[in-house]
């Protein structure tokens, strides 16, 4: 099975957007719309993904872990696209990106 891959302007709106990045990388600044479940946790955090049969979207920094948590996520039952190059691609695309951190810009 092939992994579906998306550039972040793919991402469509409305669409469940997890970003599997550590919670210092998600204050730094995300994706508005994103929900967070660490990929270092998402074993324990499996309840928290929607339970409908939209797609998931996952996305990391750079593509690697969202990657990975999206083949995991296929193999074992989910619809999972990878977002191509992450939030590093997604900010330089001048995207919407919100911070909870002390500066409101994102720290690539």
């Amino acid at each position: 099975m092939e992994l579906e891959n998306v550039t972040p302007s793919e991402v469509p709106e409305g669409a469940h957007l997890i970003d599997v990045r550590e919670q210092n990388e998600w204050d730094a600044g995300h994706a508005p719309t994103a929900q967070h479940i660490p990929a270092s946790s998402l074993m324990e955090n499996l309840d928290k993904l929607p339970e409908d049969d939209e797609a998931l979207y996952i996305v990391c920094r750079g593509g690697g872990r969202s990657f990975q948590v999206a083949q995991w996520l296929n193999v074992n039952g989910f619809e999972a696209i990878n977002v191509a190059g992450g939030m590093d691609i997604w900010f330089e695309s001048g995207l919407p990106i919100e911070s909870d951190g002390e500066d409101d810009a994102y720290i690539l």
